[in-house]
Parts: C-alpha cells; structure tokens; sequence
C-alpha cells in the first residue's frame, strides 16, 4: 500500500471580501512552487461576489450597473473559466505541485478532484455524477460557469452543482470551485446579460439536492473526508504567519482589490 501523503488544510469559516479570498489562492499557488507540496482550502464569501474568468470581456459577461444596484462585487480570478456568482455557498480550493499525485495533465488533474469531491458529497447522502460532454452553445459563449455542466464537472439530475476552475503552470496546479449551499440562479440572472430565460442556468444546490437545510461546517468536514479517502491523504491544519499574510494582503492590494486589474478585458 502506497504510504500517505501530507497535505495541508486551510478552512476559513468567517466570510472574506472576494479580493481576499483570490488573493489567498494565489498565495497558495505560489507557495506549492517552492516543493511538492499540497493545500486543501474551504473558504465561504462576506458579500455576493461575482467573479470573471482570467480571459473573460467585463462587458460581455456582468451587468455592472445592476452588480452595483444590487450589492454585488466583483473580481477577477487568476483561472479561466466563466463567471461564477458566489453567495451562500462553500467555495473550495486545492494548489499543488505533486504530480505523482494529480498528473501533469489539466484534464486530468481535474477528474481527480472532482472524483474526490463525489466521493465527499455521498458522505452527505448524495449521489452525484461527472457530467459526459459540453454543451457547444455554452462551451462557445459566454453563458455564465451554472448554465450547463461541462465534461467532467458534477452534476445531479443534470443539473450543475459544482463550477470549478483551474490554473496550470509546469507541474503546479491549481483549482477552485463553488458549490451553492442555496439557489441564487435569480440573482445570477439579473446581474447576467442575456440570461433571463430561466432555462438557460441549470443549477441545484445542495440544500435542493439534500431537500433539507446544510451549512458550511458540514459540508467541509464530508468534503474533507472524501479528499482524505480519495487521496490516501493526512489532512493537517495549516496557520497563516504574519509572512504569509503580509505577501497576501500585498497581492490583495496590487492586484485583486485593483480595479485595472478587475476591469482590464
């Protein structure tokens, strides 16, 4: 038997602005450079937040004047993908550069983690699946990340439950992911051009999924199990110093609070 790797876990349980929150992805990022090395990270949002692909037109995809009528903020992700509105909801990360562990392949690096996310969401009593093919309409335009589940990513009943994300640079990796604790698809439809036809976001959220009321605690501690398991993985807590902070709130302030970086497409 394989022995057990280290990996390291942060779970930030008081919700953060979303400049803070991508800040410490990247921080997380960076950190996984320096040696083979894995982080496992939950973290939930202080105000509705849309976040942009790395690639994608500001215009094109949020509706800035309803963003600001309706107390939405924005930032920009370092991954690609499609915009995700995050309210009420676990968002998880994991950055590493063990590629004996996840392959040096995006495709496949992202079958794993979300093999090991299916695996978390049974310990909730859910029976959730790898979605087969991409909708050409959604994976051309610029329909937002819950319109459709893409190949590979988890739906149920054929709905999407989890959007996720990666960035890849040599052997590092990482990727992010919402998971809607609630439904906010009439929100994510007013601040999204285009969207008001109800059948163009196919999303469920866990508590629609559970048919009954989940918060943050419990879902992390399943999702956290299901990585421990999938991973043959010790899972150990991970302090930010006063180091790590500093160069996190150096990229929060030179980067995703800045708004031409927010704005720049």
């Amino acid at each position: 038997m394989a022995s057990r790797k280290t990996w390291y876990l942060l779970v930030d349980r008081t919700p953060k602005d979303g400049s803070w929150n991508m800040a410490v992805d990247e921080f997380l990022f960076r950190e996984v450079k320096e040696a083979p090395l894995t982080f496992l990270r939950f973290y939930t949002w202080s105000r509705p937040t849309a976040s942009l692909g790395y690639y994608q037109k500001t215009e094109r995809v949020v509706d800035l004047e309803v963003c600001r009528r309706q107390g939405v903020d924005i930032v920009r992700r370092m991954t690609g993908g499609k915009l995700v509105l995050h309210h009420e909801e676990v968002t998880y990360t994991v950055a590493s550069s063990e590629v004996d562990i996840f392959s040096t392949s995006l495709r496949e690096s992202y079958r794993l983690v979300s093999e090991a996310l299916i695996l978390g969401l049974k310990r909730l009593g859910l029976e959730a699946h790898l979605a087969a093919k991409t909708p050409e309409r959604y994976a051309r335009g610029d329909l937002p990340c819950f319109s459709f589940p893409a190949e590979d990513e988890i739906e149920i009943k054929g709905k999407k439950l989890i959007g996720s994300a990666q960035k890849r640079v040599g052997q590092r990796f990482l990727q992010h992911g919402s998971i809607p604790l609630r439904n906010n698809a009439s929100l994510l439809q007013l601040i999204t051009p285009g969207t008001n036809n109800e059948r163009l976001i196919r999303m469920i959220s866990l508590e629609e999924a559970l048919g009954r009321v989940v918060e943050f605690d419990e879902v992390v501690a399943a999702l956290i199990s299901g990585f421990s398991e999938y991973f043959n993985a010790e899972i150990r807590p991970k302090v930010l110093t006063e180091k790590d902070r500093e160069k996190i709130y150096h990229l929060e302030k030179e980067k995703y609070g800045n708004t031409e970086w927010i704005f720049q497409r």
